[in-house]
């Protein structure tokens, strides 16, 4: 690879032995992927902020960084925690666990890190421009920044985007590349979509198709496919195909399709075949859960209308960022949600939860992602539907 002056001295040493630890890590992956250089970045998320996912190791890597040093040089924030800091005795999560959660979060924010932990960054204002160049590592967050922001980002593990954030670069390949930023995969939307779940549904289906190809999709709604929609498609192939870009006709700001792409159909078989391969039970939820990704403004107000005056039969949570939840605090829908016997959770998310240590292992959902993952990561079972199907009142 062919380095800067100043990014030699910081392989070299020269700049701390944290950064160049960091360094070390960028140029390998850069020798890896054939990057002829780096690429400054504007931001970065870290990913494998849960003590489920990262566990003892994680924590002592953190905690090395911390002894080394190494602070970030670039706005930097969090992927979903495994609790929410404020609220975890009330979602009834194991005291050893938040001791060990607090740890990890503590140690992020001693590198200078933004404490705030979502998976939306776009709904609290961290919106890259057209082209701007970041080090993102939530699939989710991945795929919106590149399909809808058209900003640049590959699929950033946990360490890459740590080591991108604390030395301003991230090896330049992949997402950052026009030639790679093609659709080969073109979904022909054949079949209203109406929510969430219908996105999701559409997102579960591709995702296994895309194979490594960008997928572009005719025949969606502009009306109909807003940045809540948009948010639920691309997590749901993120989650079953690792699908980190796609175009939407006249609604995405890239349109960059081949002309040799693959053609597939979605219509009402498909649609309905989908989503009922994201269900798994045949009981009733223990949890309802929303927000995965991170529920916007607009999605807290539909579940507090839909709870509004009655009581949830099921335990339910309302997963959001922080700044999302201060919005509905003030606008009264945390308060009508909670009067109905659910919660509205800052900072985490019921993929990286201790779900099966809290003694739950059927949860309810709307998300295609969350429907992969819960099953895949969380052995739950699942139950697949929209908002008003899966919240159930008395």
């Amino acid at each position: 690879m062919k380095l800067t002056g100043e990014q030699q001295k910081m392989l070299d040493g020269e700049r701390g032995e944290a950064v160049q630890q960091s360094m070390e890590i960028l140029v390998a992956l850069g020798k890896i992927y054939g990057a002829a250089g780096m690429v400054p970045v504007s931001s970065a998320q870290i990913a494998g902020v849960s003590y489920k996912t990262i566990g003892e190791a994680g924590l002592e890597y953190l905690s090395d960084l911390v002894k080394k040093g190494a602070k970030v040089k670039i706005p930097t924030f969090l992927n979903p925690a495994g609790m929410d800091r404020e609220q975890w005795e009330k979602m009834r999560v194991p005291a050893d666990f938040a001791k060990k959660q607090i740890l990890v979060l503590d140690a992020f924010a001693a590198m200078g890190i933004n404490p705030t932990c979502t998976c939306t960054p776009y709904f609290i204002g961290i919106r890259p421009k057209v082209g701007e160049h970041v080090a993102w590592a939530e699939s989710s967050a991945v795929s919106f920044c590149n399909s809808v922001l058209g900003a640049r980002t590959n699929r950033e593990g946990g360490p890459s985007a740590l080591a991108a954030a604390i030395c301003g670069f991230t090896p330049d390949y992949g997402y950052h590349l026009d030639a790679k930023r093609e659709c080969r995969l073109l979904v022909d939307v054949r079949v209203p979509l109406k929510t969430n779940a219908d996105f999701g549904a559409l997102g579960a289906f591709v995702g296994p198709l895309a194979k490594n190809k960008n997928p572009a999709f005719e025949g969606l709604s502009k009306e109909t496919a807003n940045e809540d929609k948009l948010k639920a498609l691309g997590a749901a192939m993120a989650a079953s195909g690792s699908v980190a870009l796609y175009n939407a006709k006249g609604i995405t700001p890239e349109w960059n399709v081949s002309g040799e792409a693959e053609r597939v159909s979605f219509g009402p078989e498909e649609l309905a075949a989908s989503r009922k391969s994201l269900t798994s039970a045949d009981s009733p939820p223990q949890l309802i859960a929303i927000g995965c990704p991170h529920a916007s403004l607009a999605e807290i107000e539909e579940v507090a209308h839909r709870v509004k005056g009655k009581k949830v039969a099921h335990q339910l949570w309302v997963c959001t960022a922080k700044e999302t939840k201060q919005k509905a605090d003030k606008a009264g829908y945390t308060a009508i949600i909670e009067a109905a016997g659910g919660l509205v959770v800052a900072d985490t998310c019921m993929v990286v939860c201790p779900l099966k240590e809290m003694g739950f292992s059927c949860t309810s959902t709307n998300s295609g992602k969350a429907g992969k993952y819960l099953a895949s990561m969380q052995q739950q079972k699942v139950v697949y539907g929209d908002v008003d199907d899966i919240i159930v009142v008395k």
